[in-house]
C-alpha cells in the first residue's frame, strides 16, 4: 500500500465549485479508527446536491463525495476489525461532513462500520447503496406494524427513483400486489418488470386537491415523495395501515388533517436511514443478503462507471432522468 491514492475533490471557487480528480496522500484524509481500500460506491440524490453550489449539504472545502462505499479494511485500531475484512458504510456523516467513498482510500469511524454479510457482493451492496437501505427498511417497519400481503395492495410513490424502484422489487419478493405511481407513463414496462402488479399515475395519487378522507385504496404505502402528495395519499389508506416515508421530493409541508389517523388508525412512520441504530443497521444488510436477496440486482443497475467519469457525472446528477442506479467502480 502507498501513501498516495486518487479522490474526486470538491473545491469552492468564488460561487462555483470545481471538481477533479486529485491526487492526495492518506494523511490528507480525517481521524478515524478504519482505514478502508474502496472498490465500490454508488450516486445518489445526496452527492448530486453536494456537488451543486447551493446544495447546502457540504460546509466546507475541499471536500471528497459519497455517501456510500464498500470495501476492504487495510488498517485498523479497532479490535472489532481486522485487516482483509469486507465492510460497508452508509450514512451518518460520510459523504456530507466527513471524506467519503469517491476515493480510493477511506479512513472512517469503527462505529459507522457495518460488516459485509455472507451472501452479498460489495458490488451488490453498492447496486443497493442507500437507497436499497432504505426501501429495505421501510419495508421492515410496515410489516413491523402489522402489513401482511393478504392486507391489500401496497403502494409505492417515486417509484422510478432509487428508493421506490427497489422497494418495488422487495415488496414483490414479500408476496405483496405492488402498485407503482409515476409521473413518467412511458416506464410501466420497466416498473413492471422491477415487480409492480399495476402501475398508475402519481394523478391518482394526488391531483391538486387534498380530501380530509377519502375512498380507502391501500393497506401500505412506500413513499418518497412527501409534501402534499403524501398527505393526499394519508386521506386513501385502509383502516390500520400505514404509510413508510423517507423523502421530501414534493416538499416538506404535510397538509394533512387527524382524521386518518384518529377514524381510521392510520400510522405514519418516519424512516431515517442516515442515524438508525447500529444492531438495526446489520440486521437489515443481513436481510438484504437473506430473506431480502434480489434476484434482479444487475437489473438495477444503469451504468456502472469510473471515478474519472465523476466531474462529468455528478453535476447533473439533479437533472438526470436515467433509471436504475450508477455504480462507481474504484478498481479499474
Amino acid at each position: 500500500m502507498g501513501n498516495t491514492f486518487k479522490a474526486l475533490v470538491i473545491e469552492q471557487e468564488n460561487e462555483n465549485l470545481n471538481l477533479n480528480v486529485k491526487e492526495m496522500e492518506l494523511s490528507d484524509l480525517p481521524d478515524g479508527e478504519v482505514l478502508i481500500k474502496v472498490k465500490y460506491s454508488g450516486i445518489n440524490y445526496k452527492d448530486g446536491l453536494a456537488a451543486h453550489p447551493n446544495g447546502n449539504i457540504v460546509k466546507e472545502y475541499p471536500f471528497i463525495p459519497g455517501i456510500d462505499l464498500a470495501g476492504e479494511v487495510v488498517d485498523s485500531k479497532d479490535d472489532r476489525y481486522q485487516k482483509g475484512d469486507q465492510v460497508i458504510v452508509t450514512s451518518y456523516e460520510l459523504g456530507v461532513s466527513h471524506f467519503g467513498g469517491y476515493s480510493e482510500y477511506a479512513r472512517v469511524h469503527a462505529d459507522w462500520v457495518v460488516p459485509l454479510p455472507e451472501g452479498l457482493s460489495l458490488k451488490e451492496s453498492m447496486i443497493l447503496g442507500t437507497a436499497g437501505f432504505t426501501a429495505a427498511l421501510s419495508v421492515q417497519r410496515l410489516e413491523a406494524n402489522g402489513l401482511k400481503p393478504e392486507s391489500g395492495s401496497v403502494l409505492v410513490t417515486g417509484a422510478t427513483g432509487g428508493v421506490g424502484s427497489i422497494a418495488i422489487s422487495l415488496l414483490k419478493k414479500r408476496g405483496y400486489h405492488v402498485t407503482a405511481s409515476t409521473g413518467k407513463s412511458s416506464e410501466e414496462a420497466y416498473l413492471k418488470q422491477l415487480g409492480a402488479d399495476e402501475v398508475v399515475d402519481r394523478d391518482e395519487v394526488y391531483n391538486g386537491e387534498v380530501r380530509k378522507l377519502d375512498k380507502q385504496k391501500w393497506a401500505g404505502a412506500v413513499d418518497a415523495v412527501g409534501g402534499e402528495p403524501l398527505a393526499s395519499l394519508l386521506s386513501q389508506i385502509k383502516y390500520l395501515g400505514s404509510v413508510a416515508v423517507s423523502g421530501m421530493a414534493a416538499g416538506v409541508n404535510v397538509p394533512s388533517t387527524v382524521f386518518p389517523f384518529i377514524l381510521r388508525g392510520v400510522s405514519l412512520l418516519g424512516i431515517d436511514s442516515v442515524y438508525c441504530p447500529m444492531e438495526e443497521r446489520k440486521h437489515i444488510w443481513e436481510r438484504l443478503a437473506t430473506d431480502l436477496k434480489l434476484d434482479n440486482l444487475e437489473e438495477l443497475v444503469f451504468k456502472e462507471v469510473v471515478l474519472e467519469a465523476l466531474p462529468d457525472i455528478l453535476p447533473s446528477t439533479l437533472e438526470s432522468n436515467h433509471l436504475g442506479r450508477v455504480l462507481v467502480n474504484l478498481e479499474k
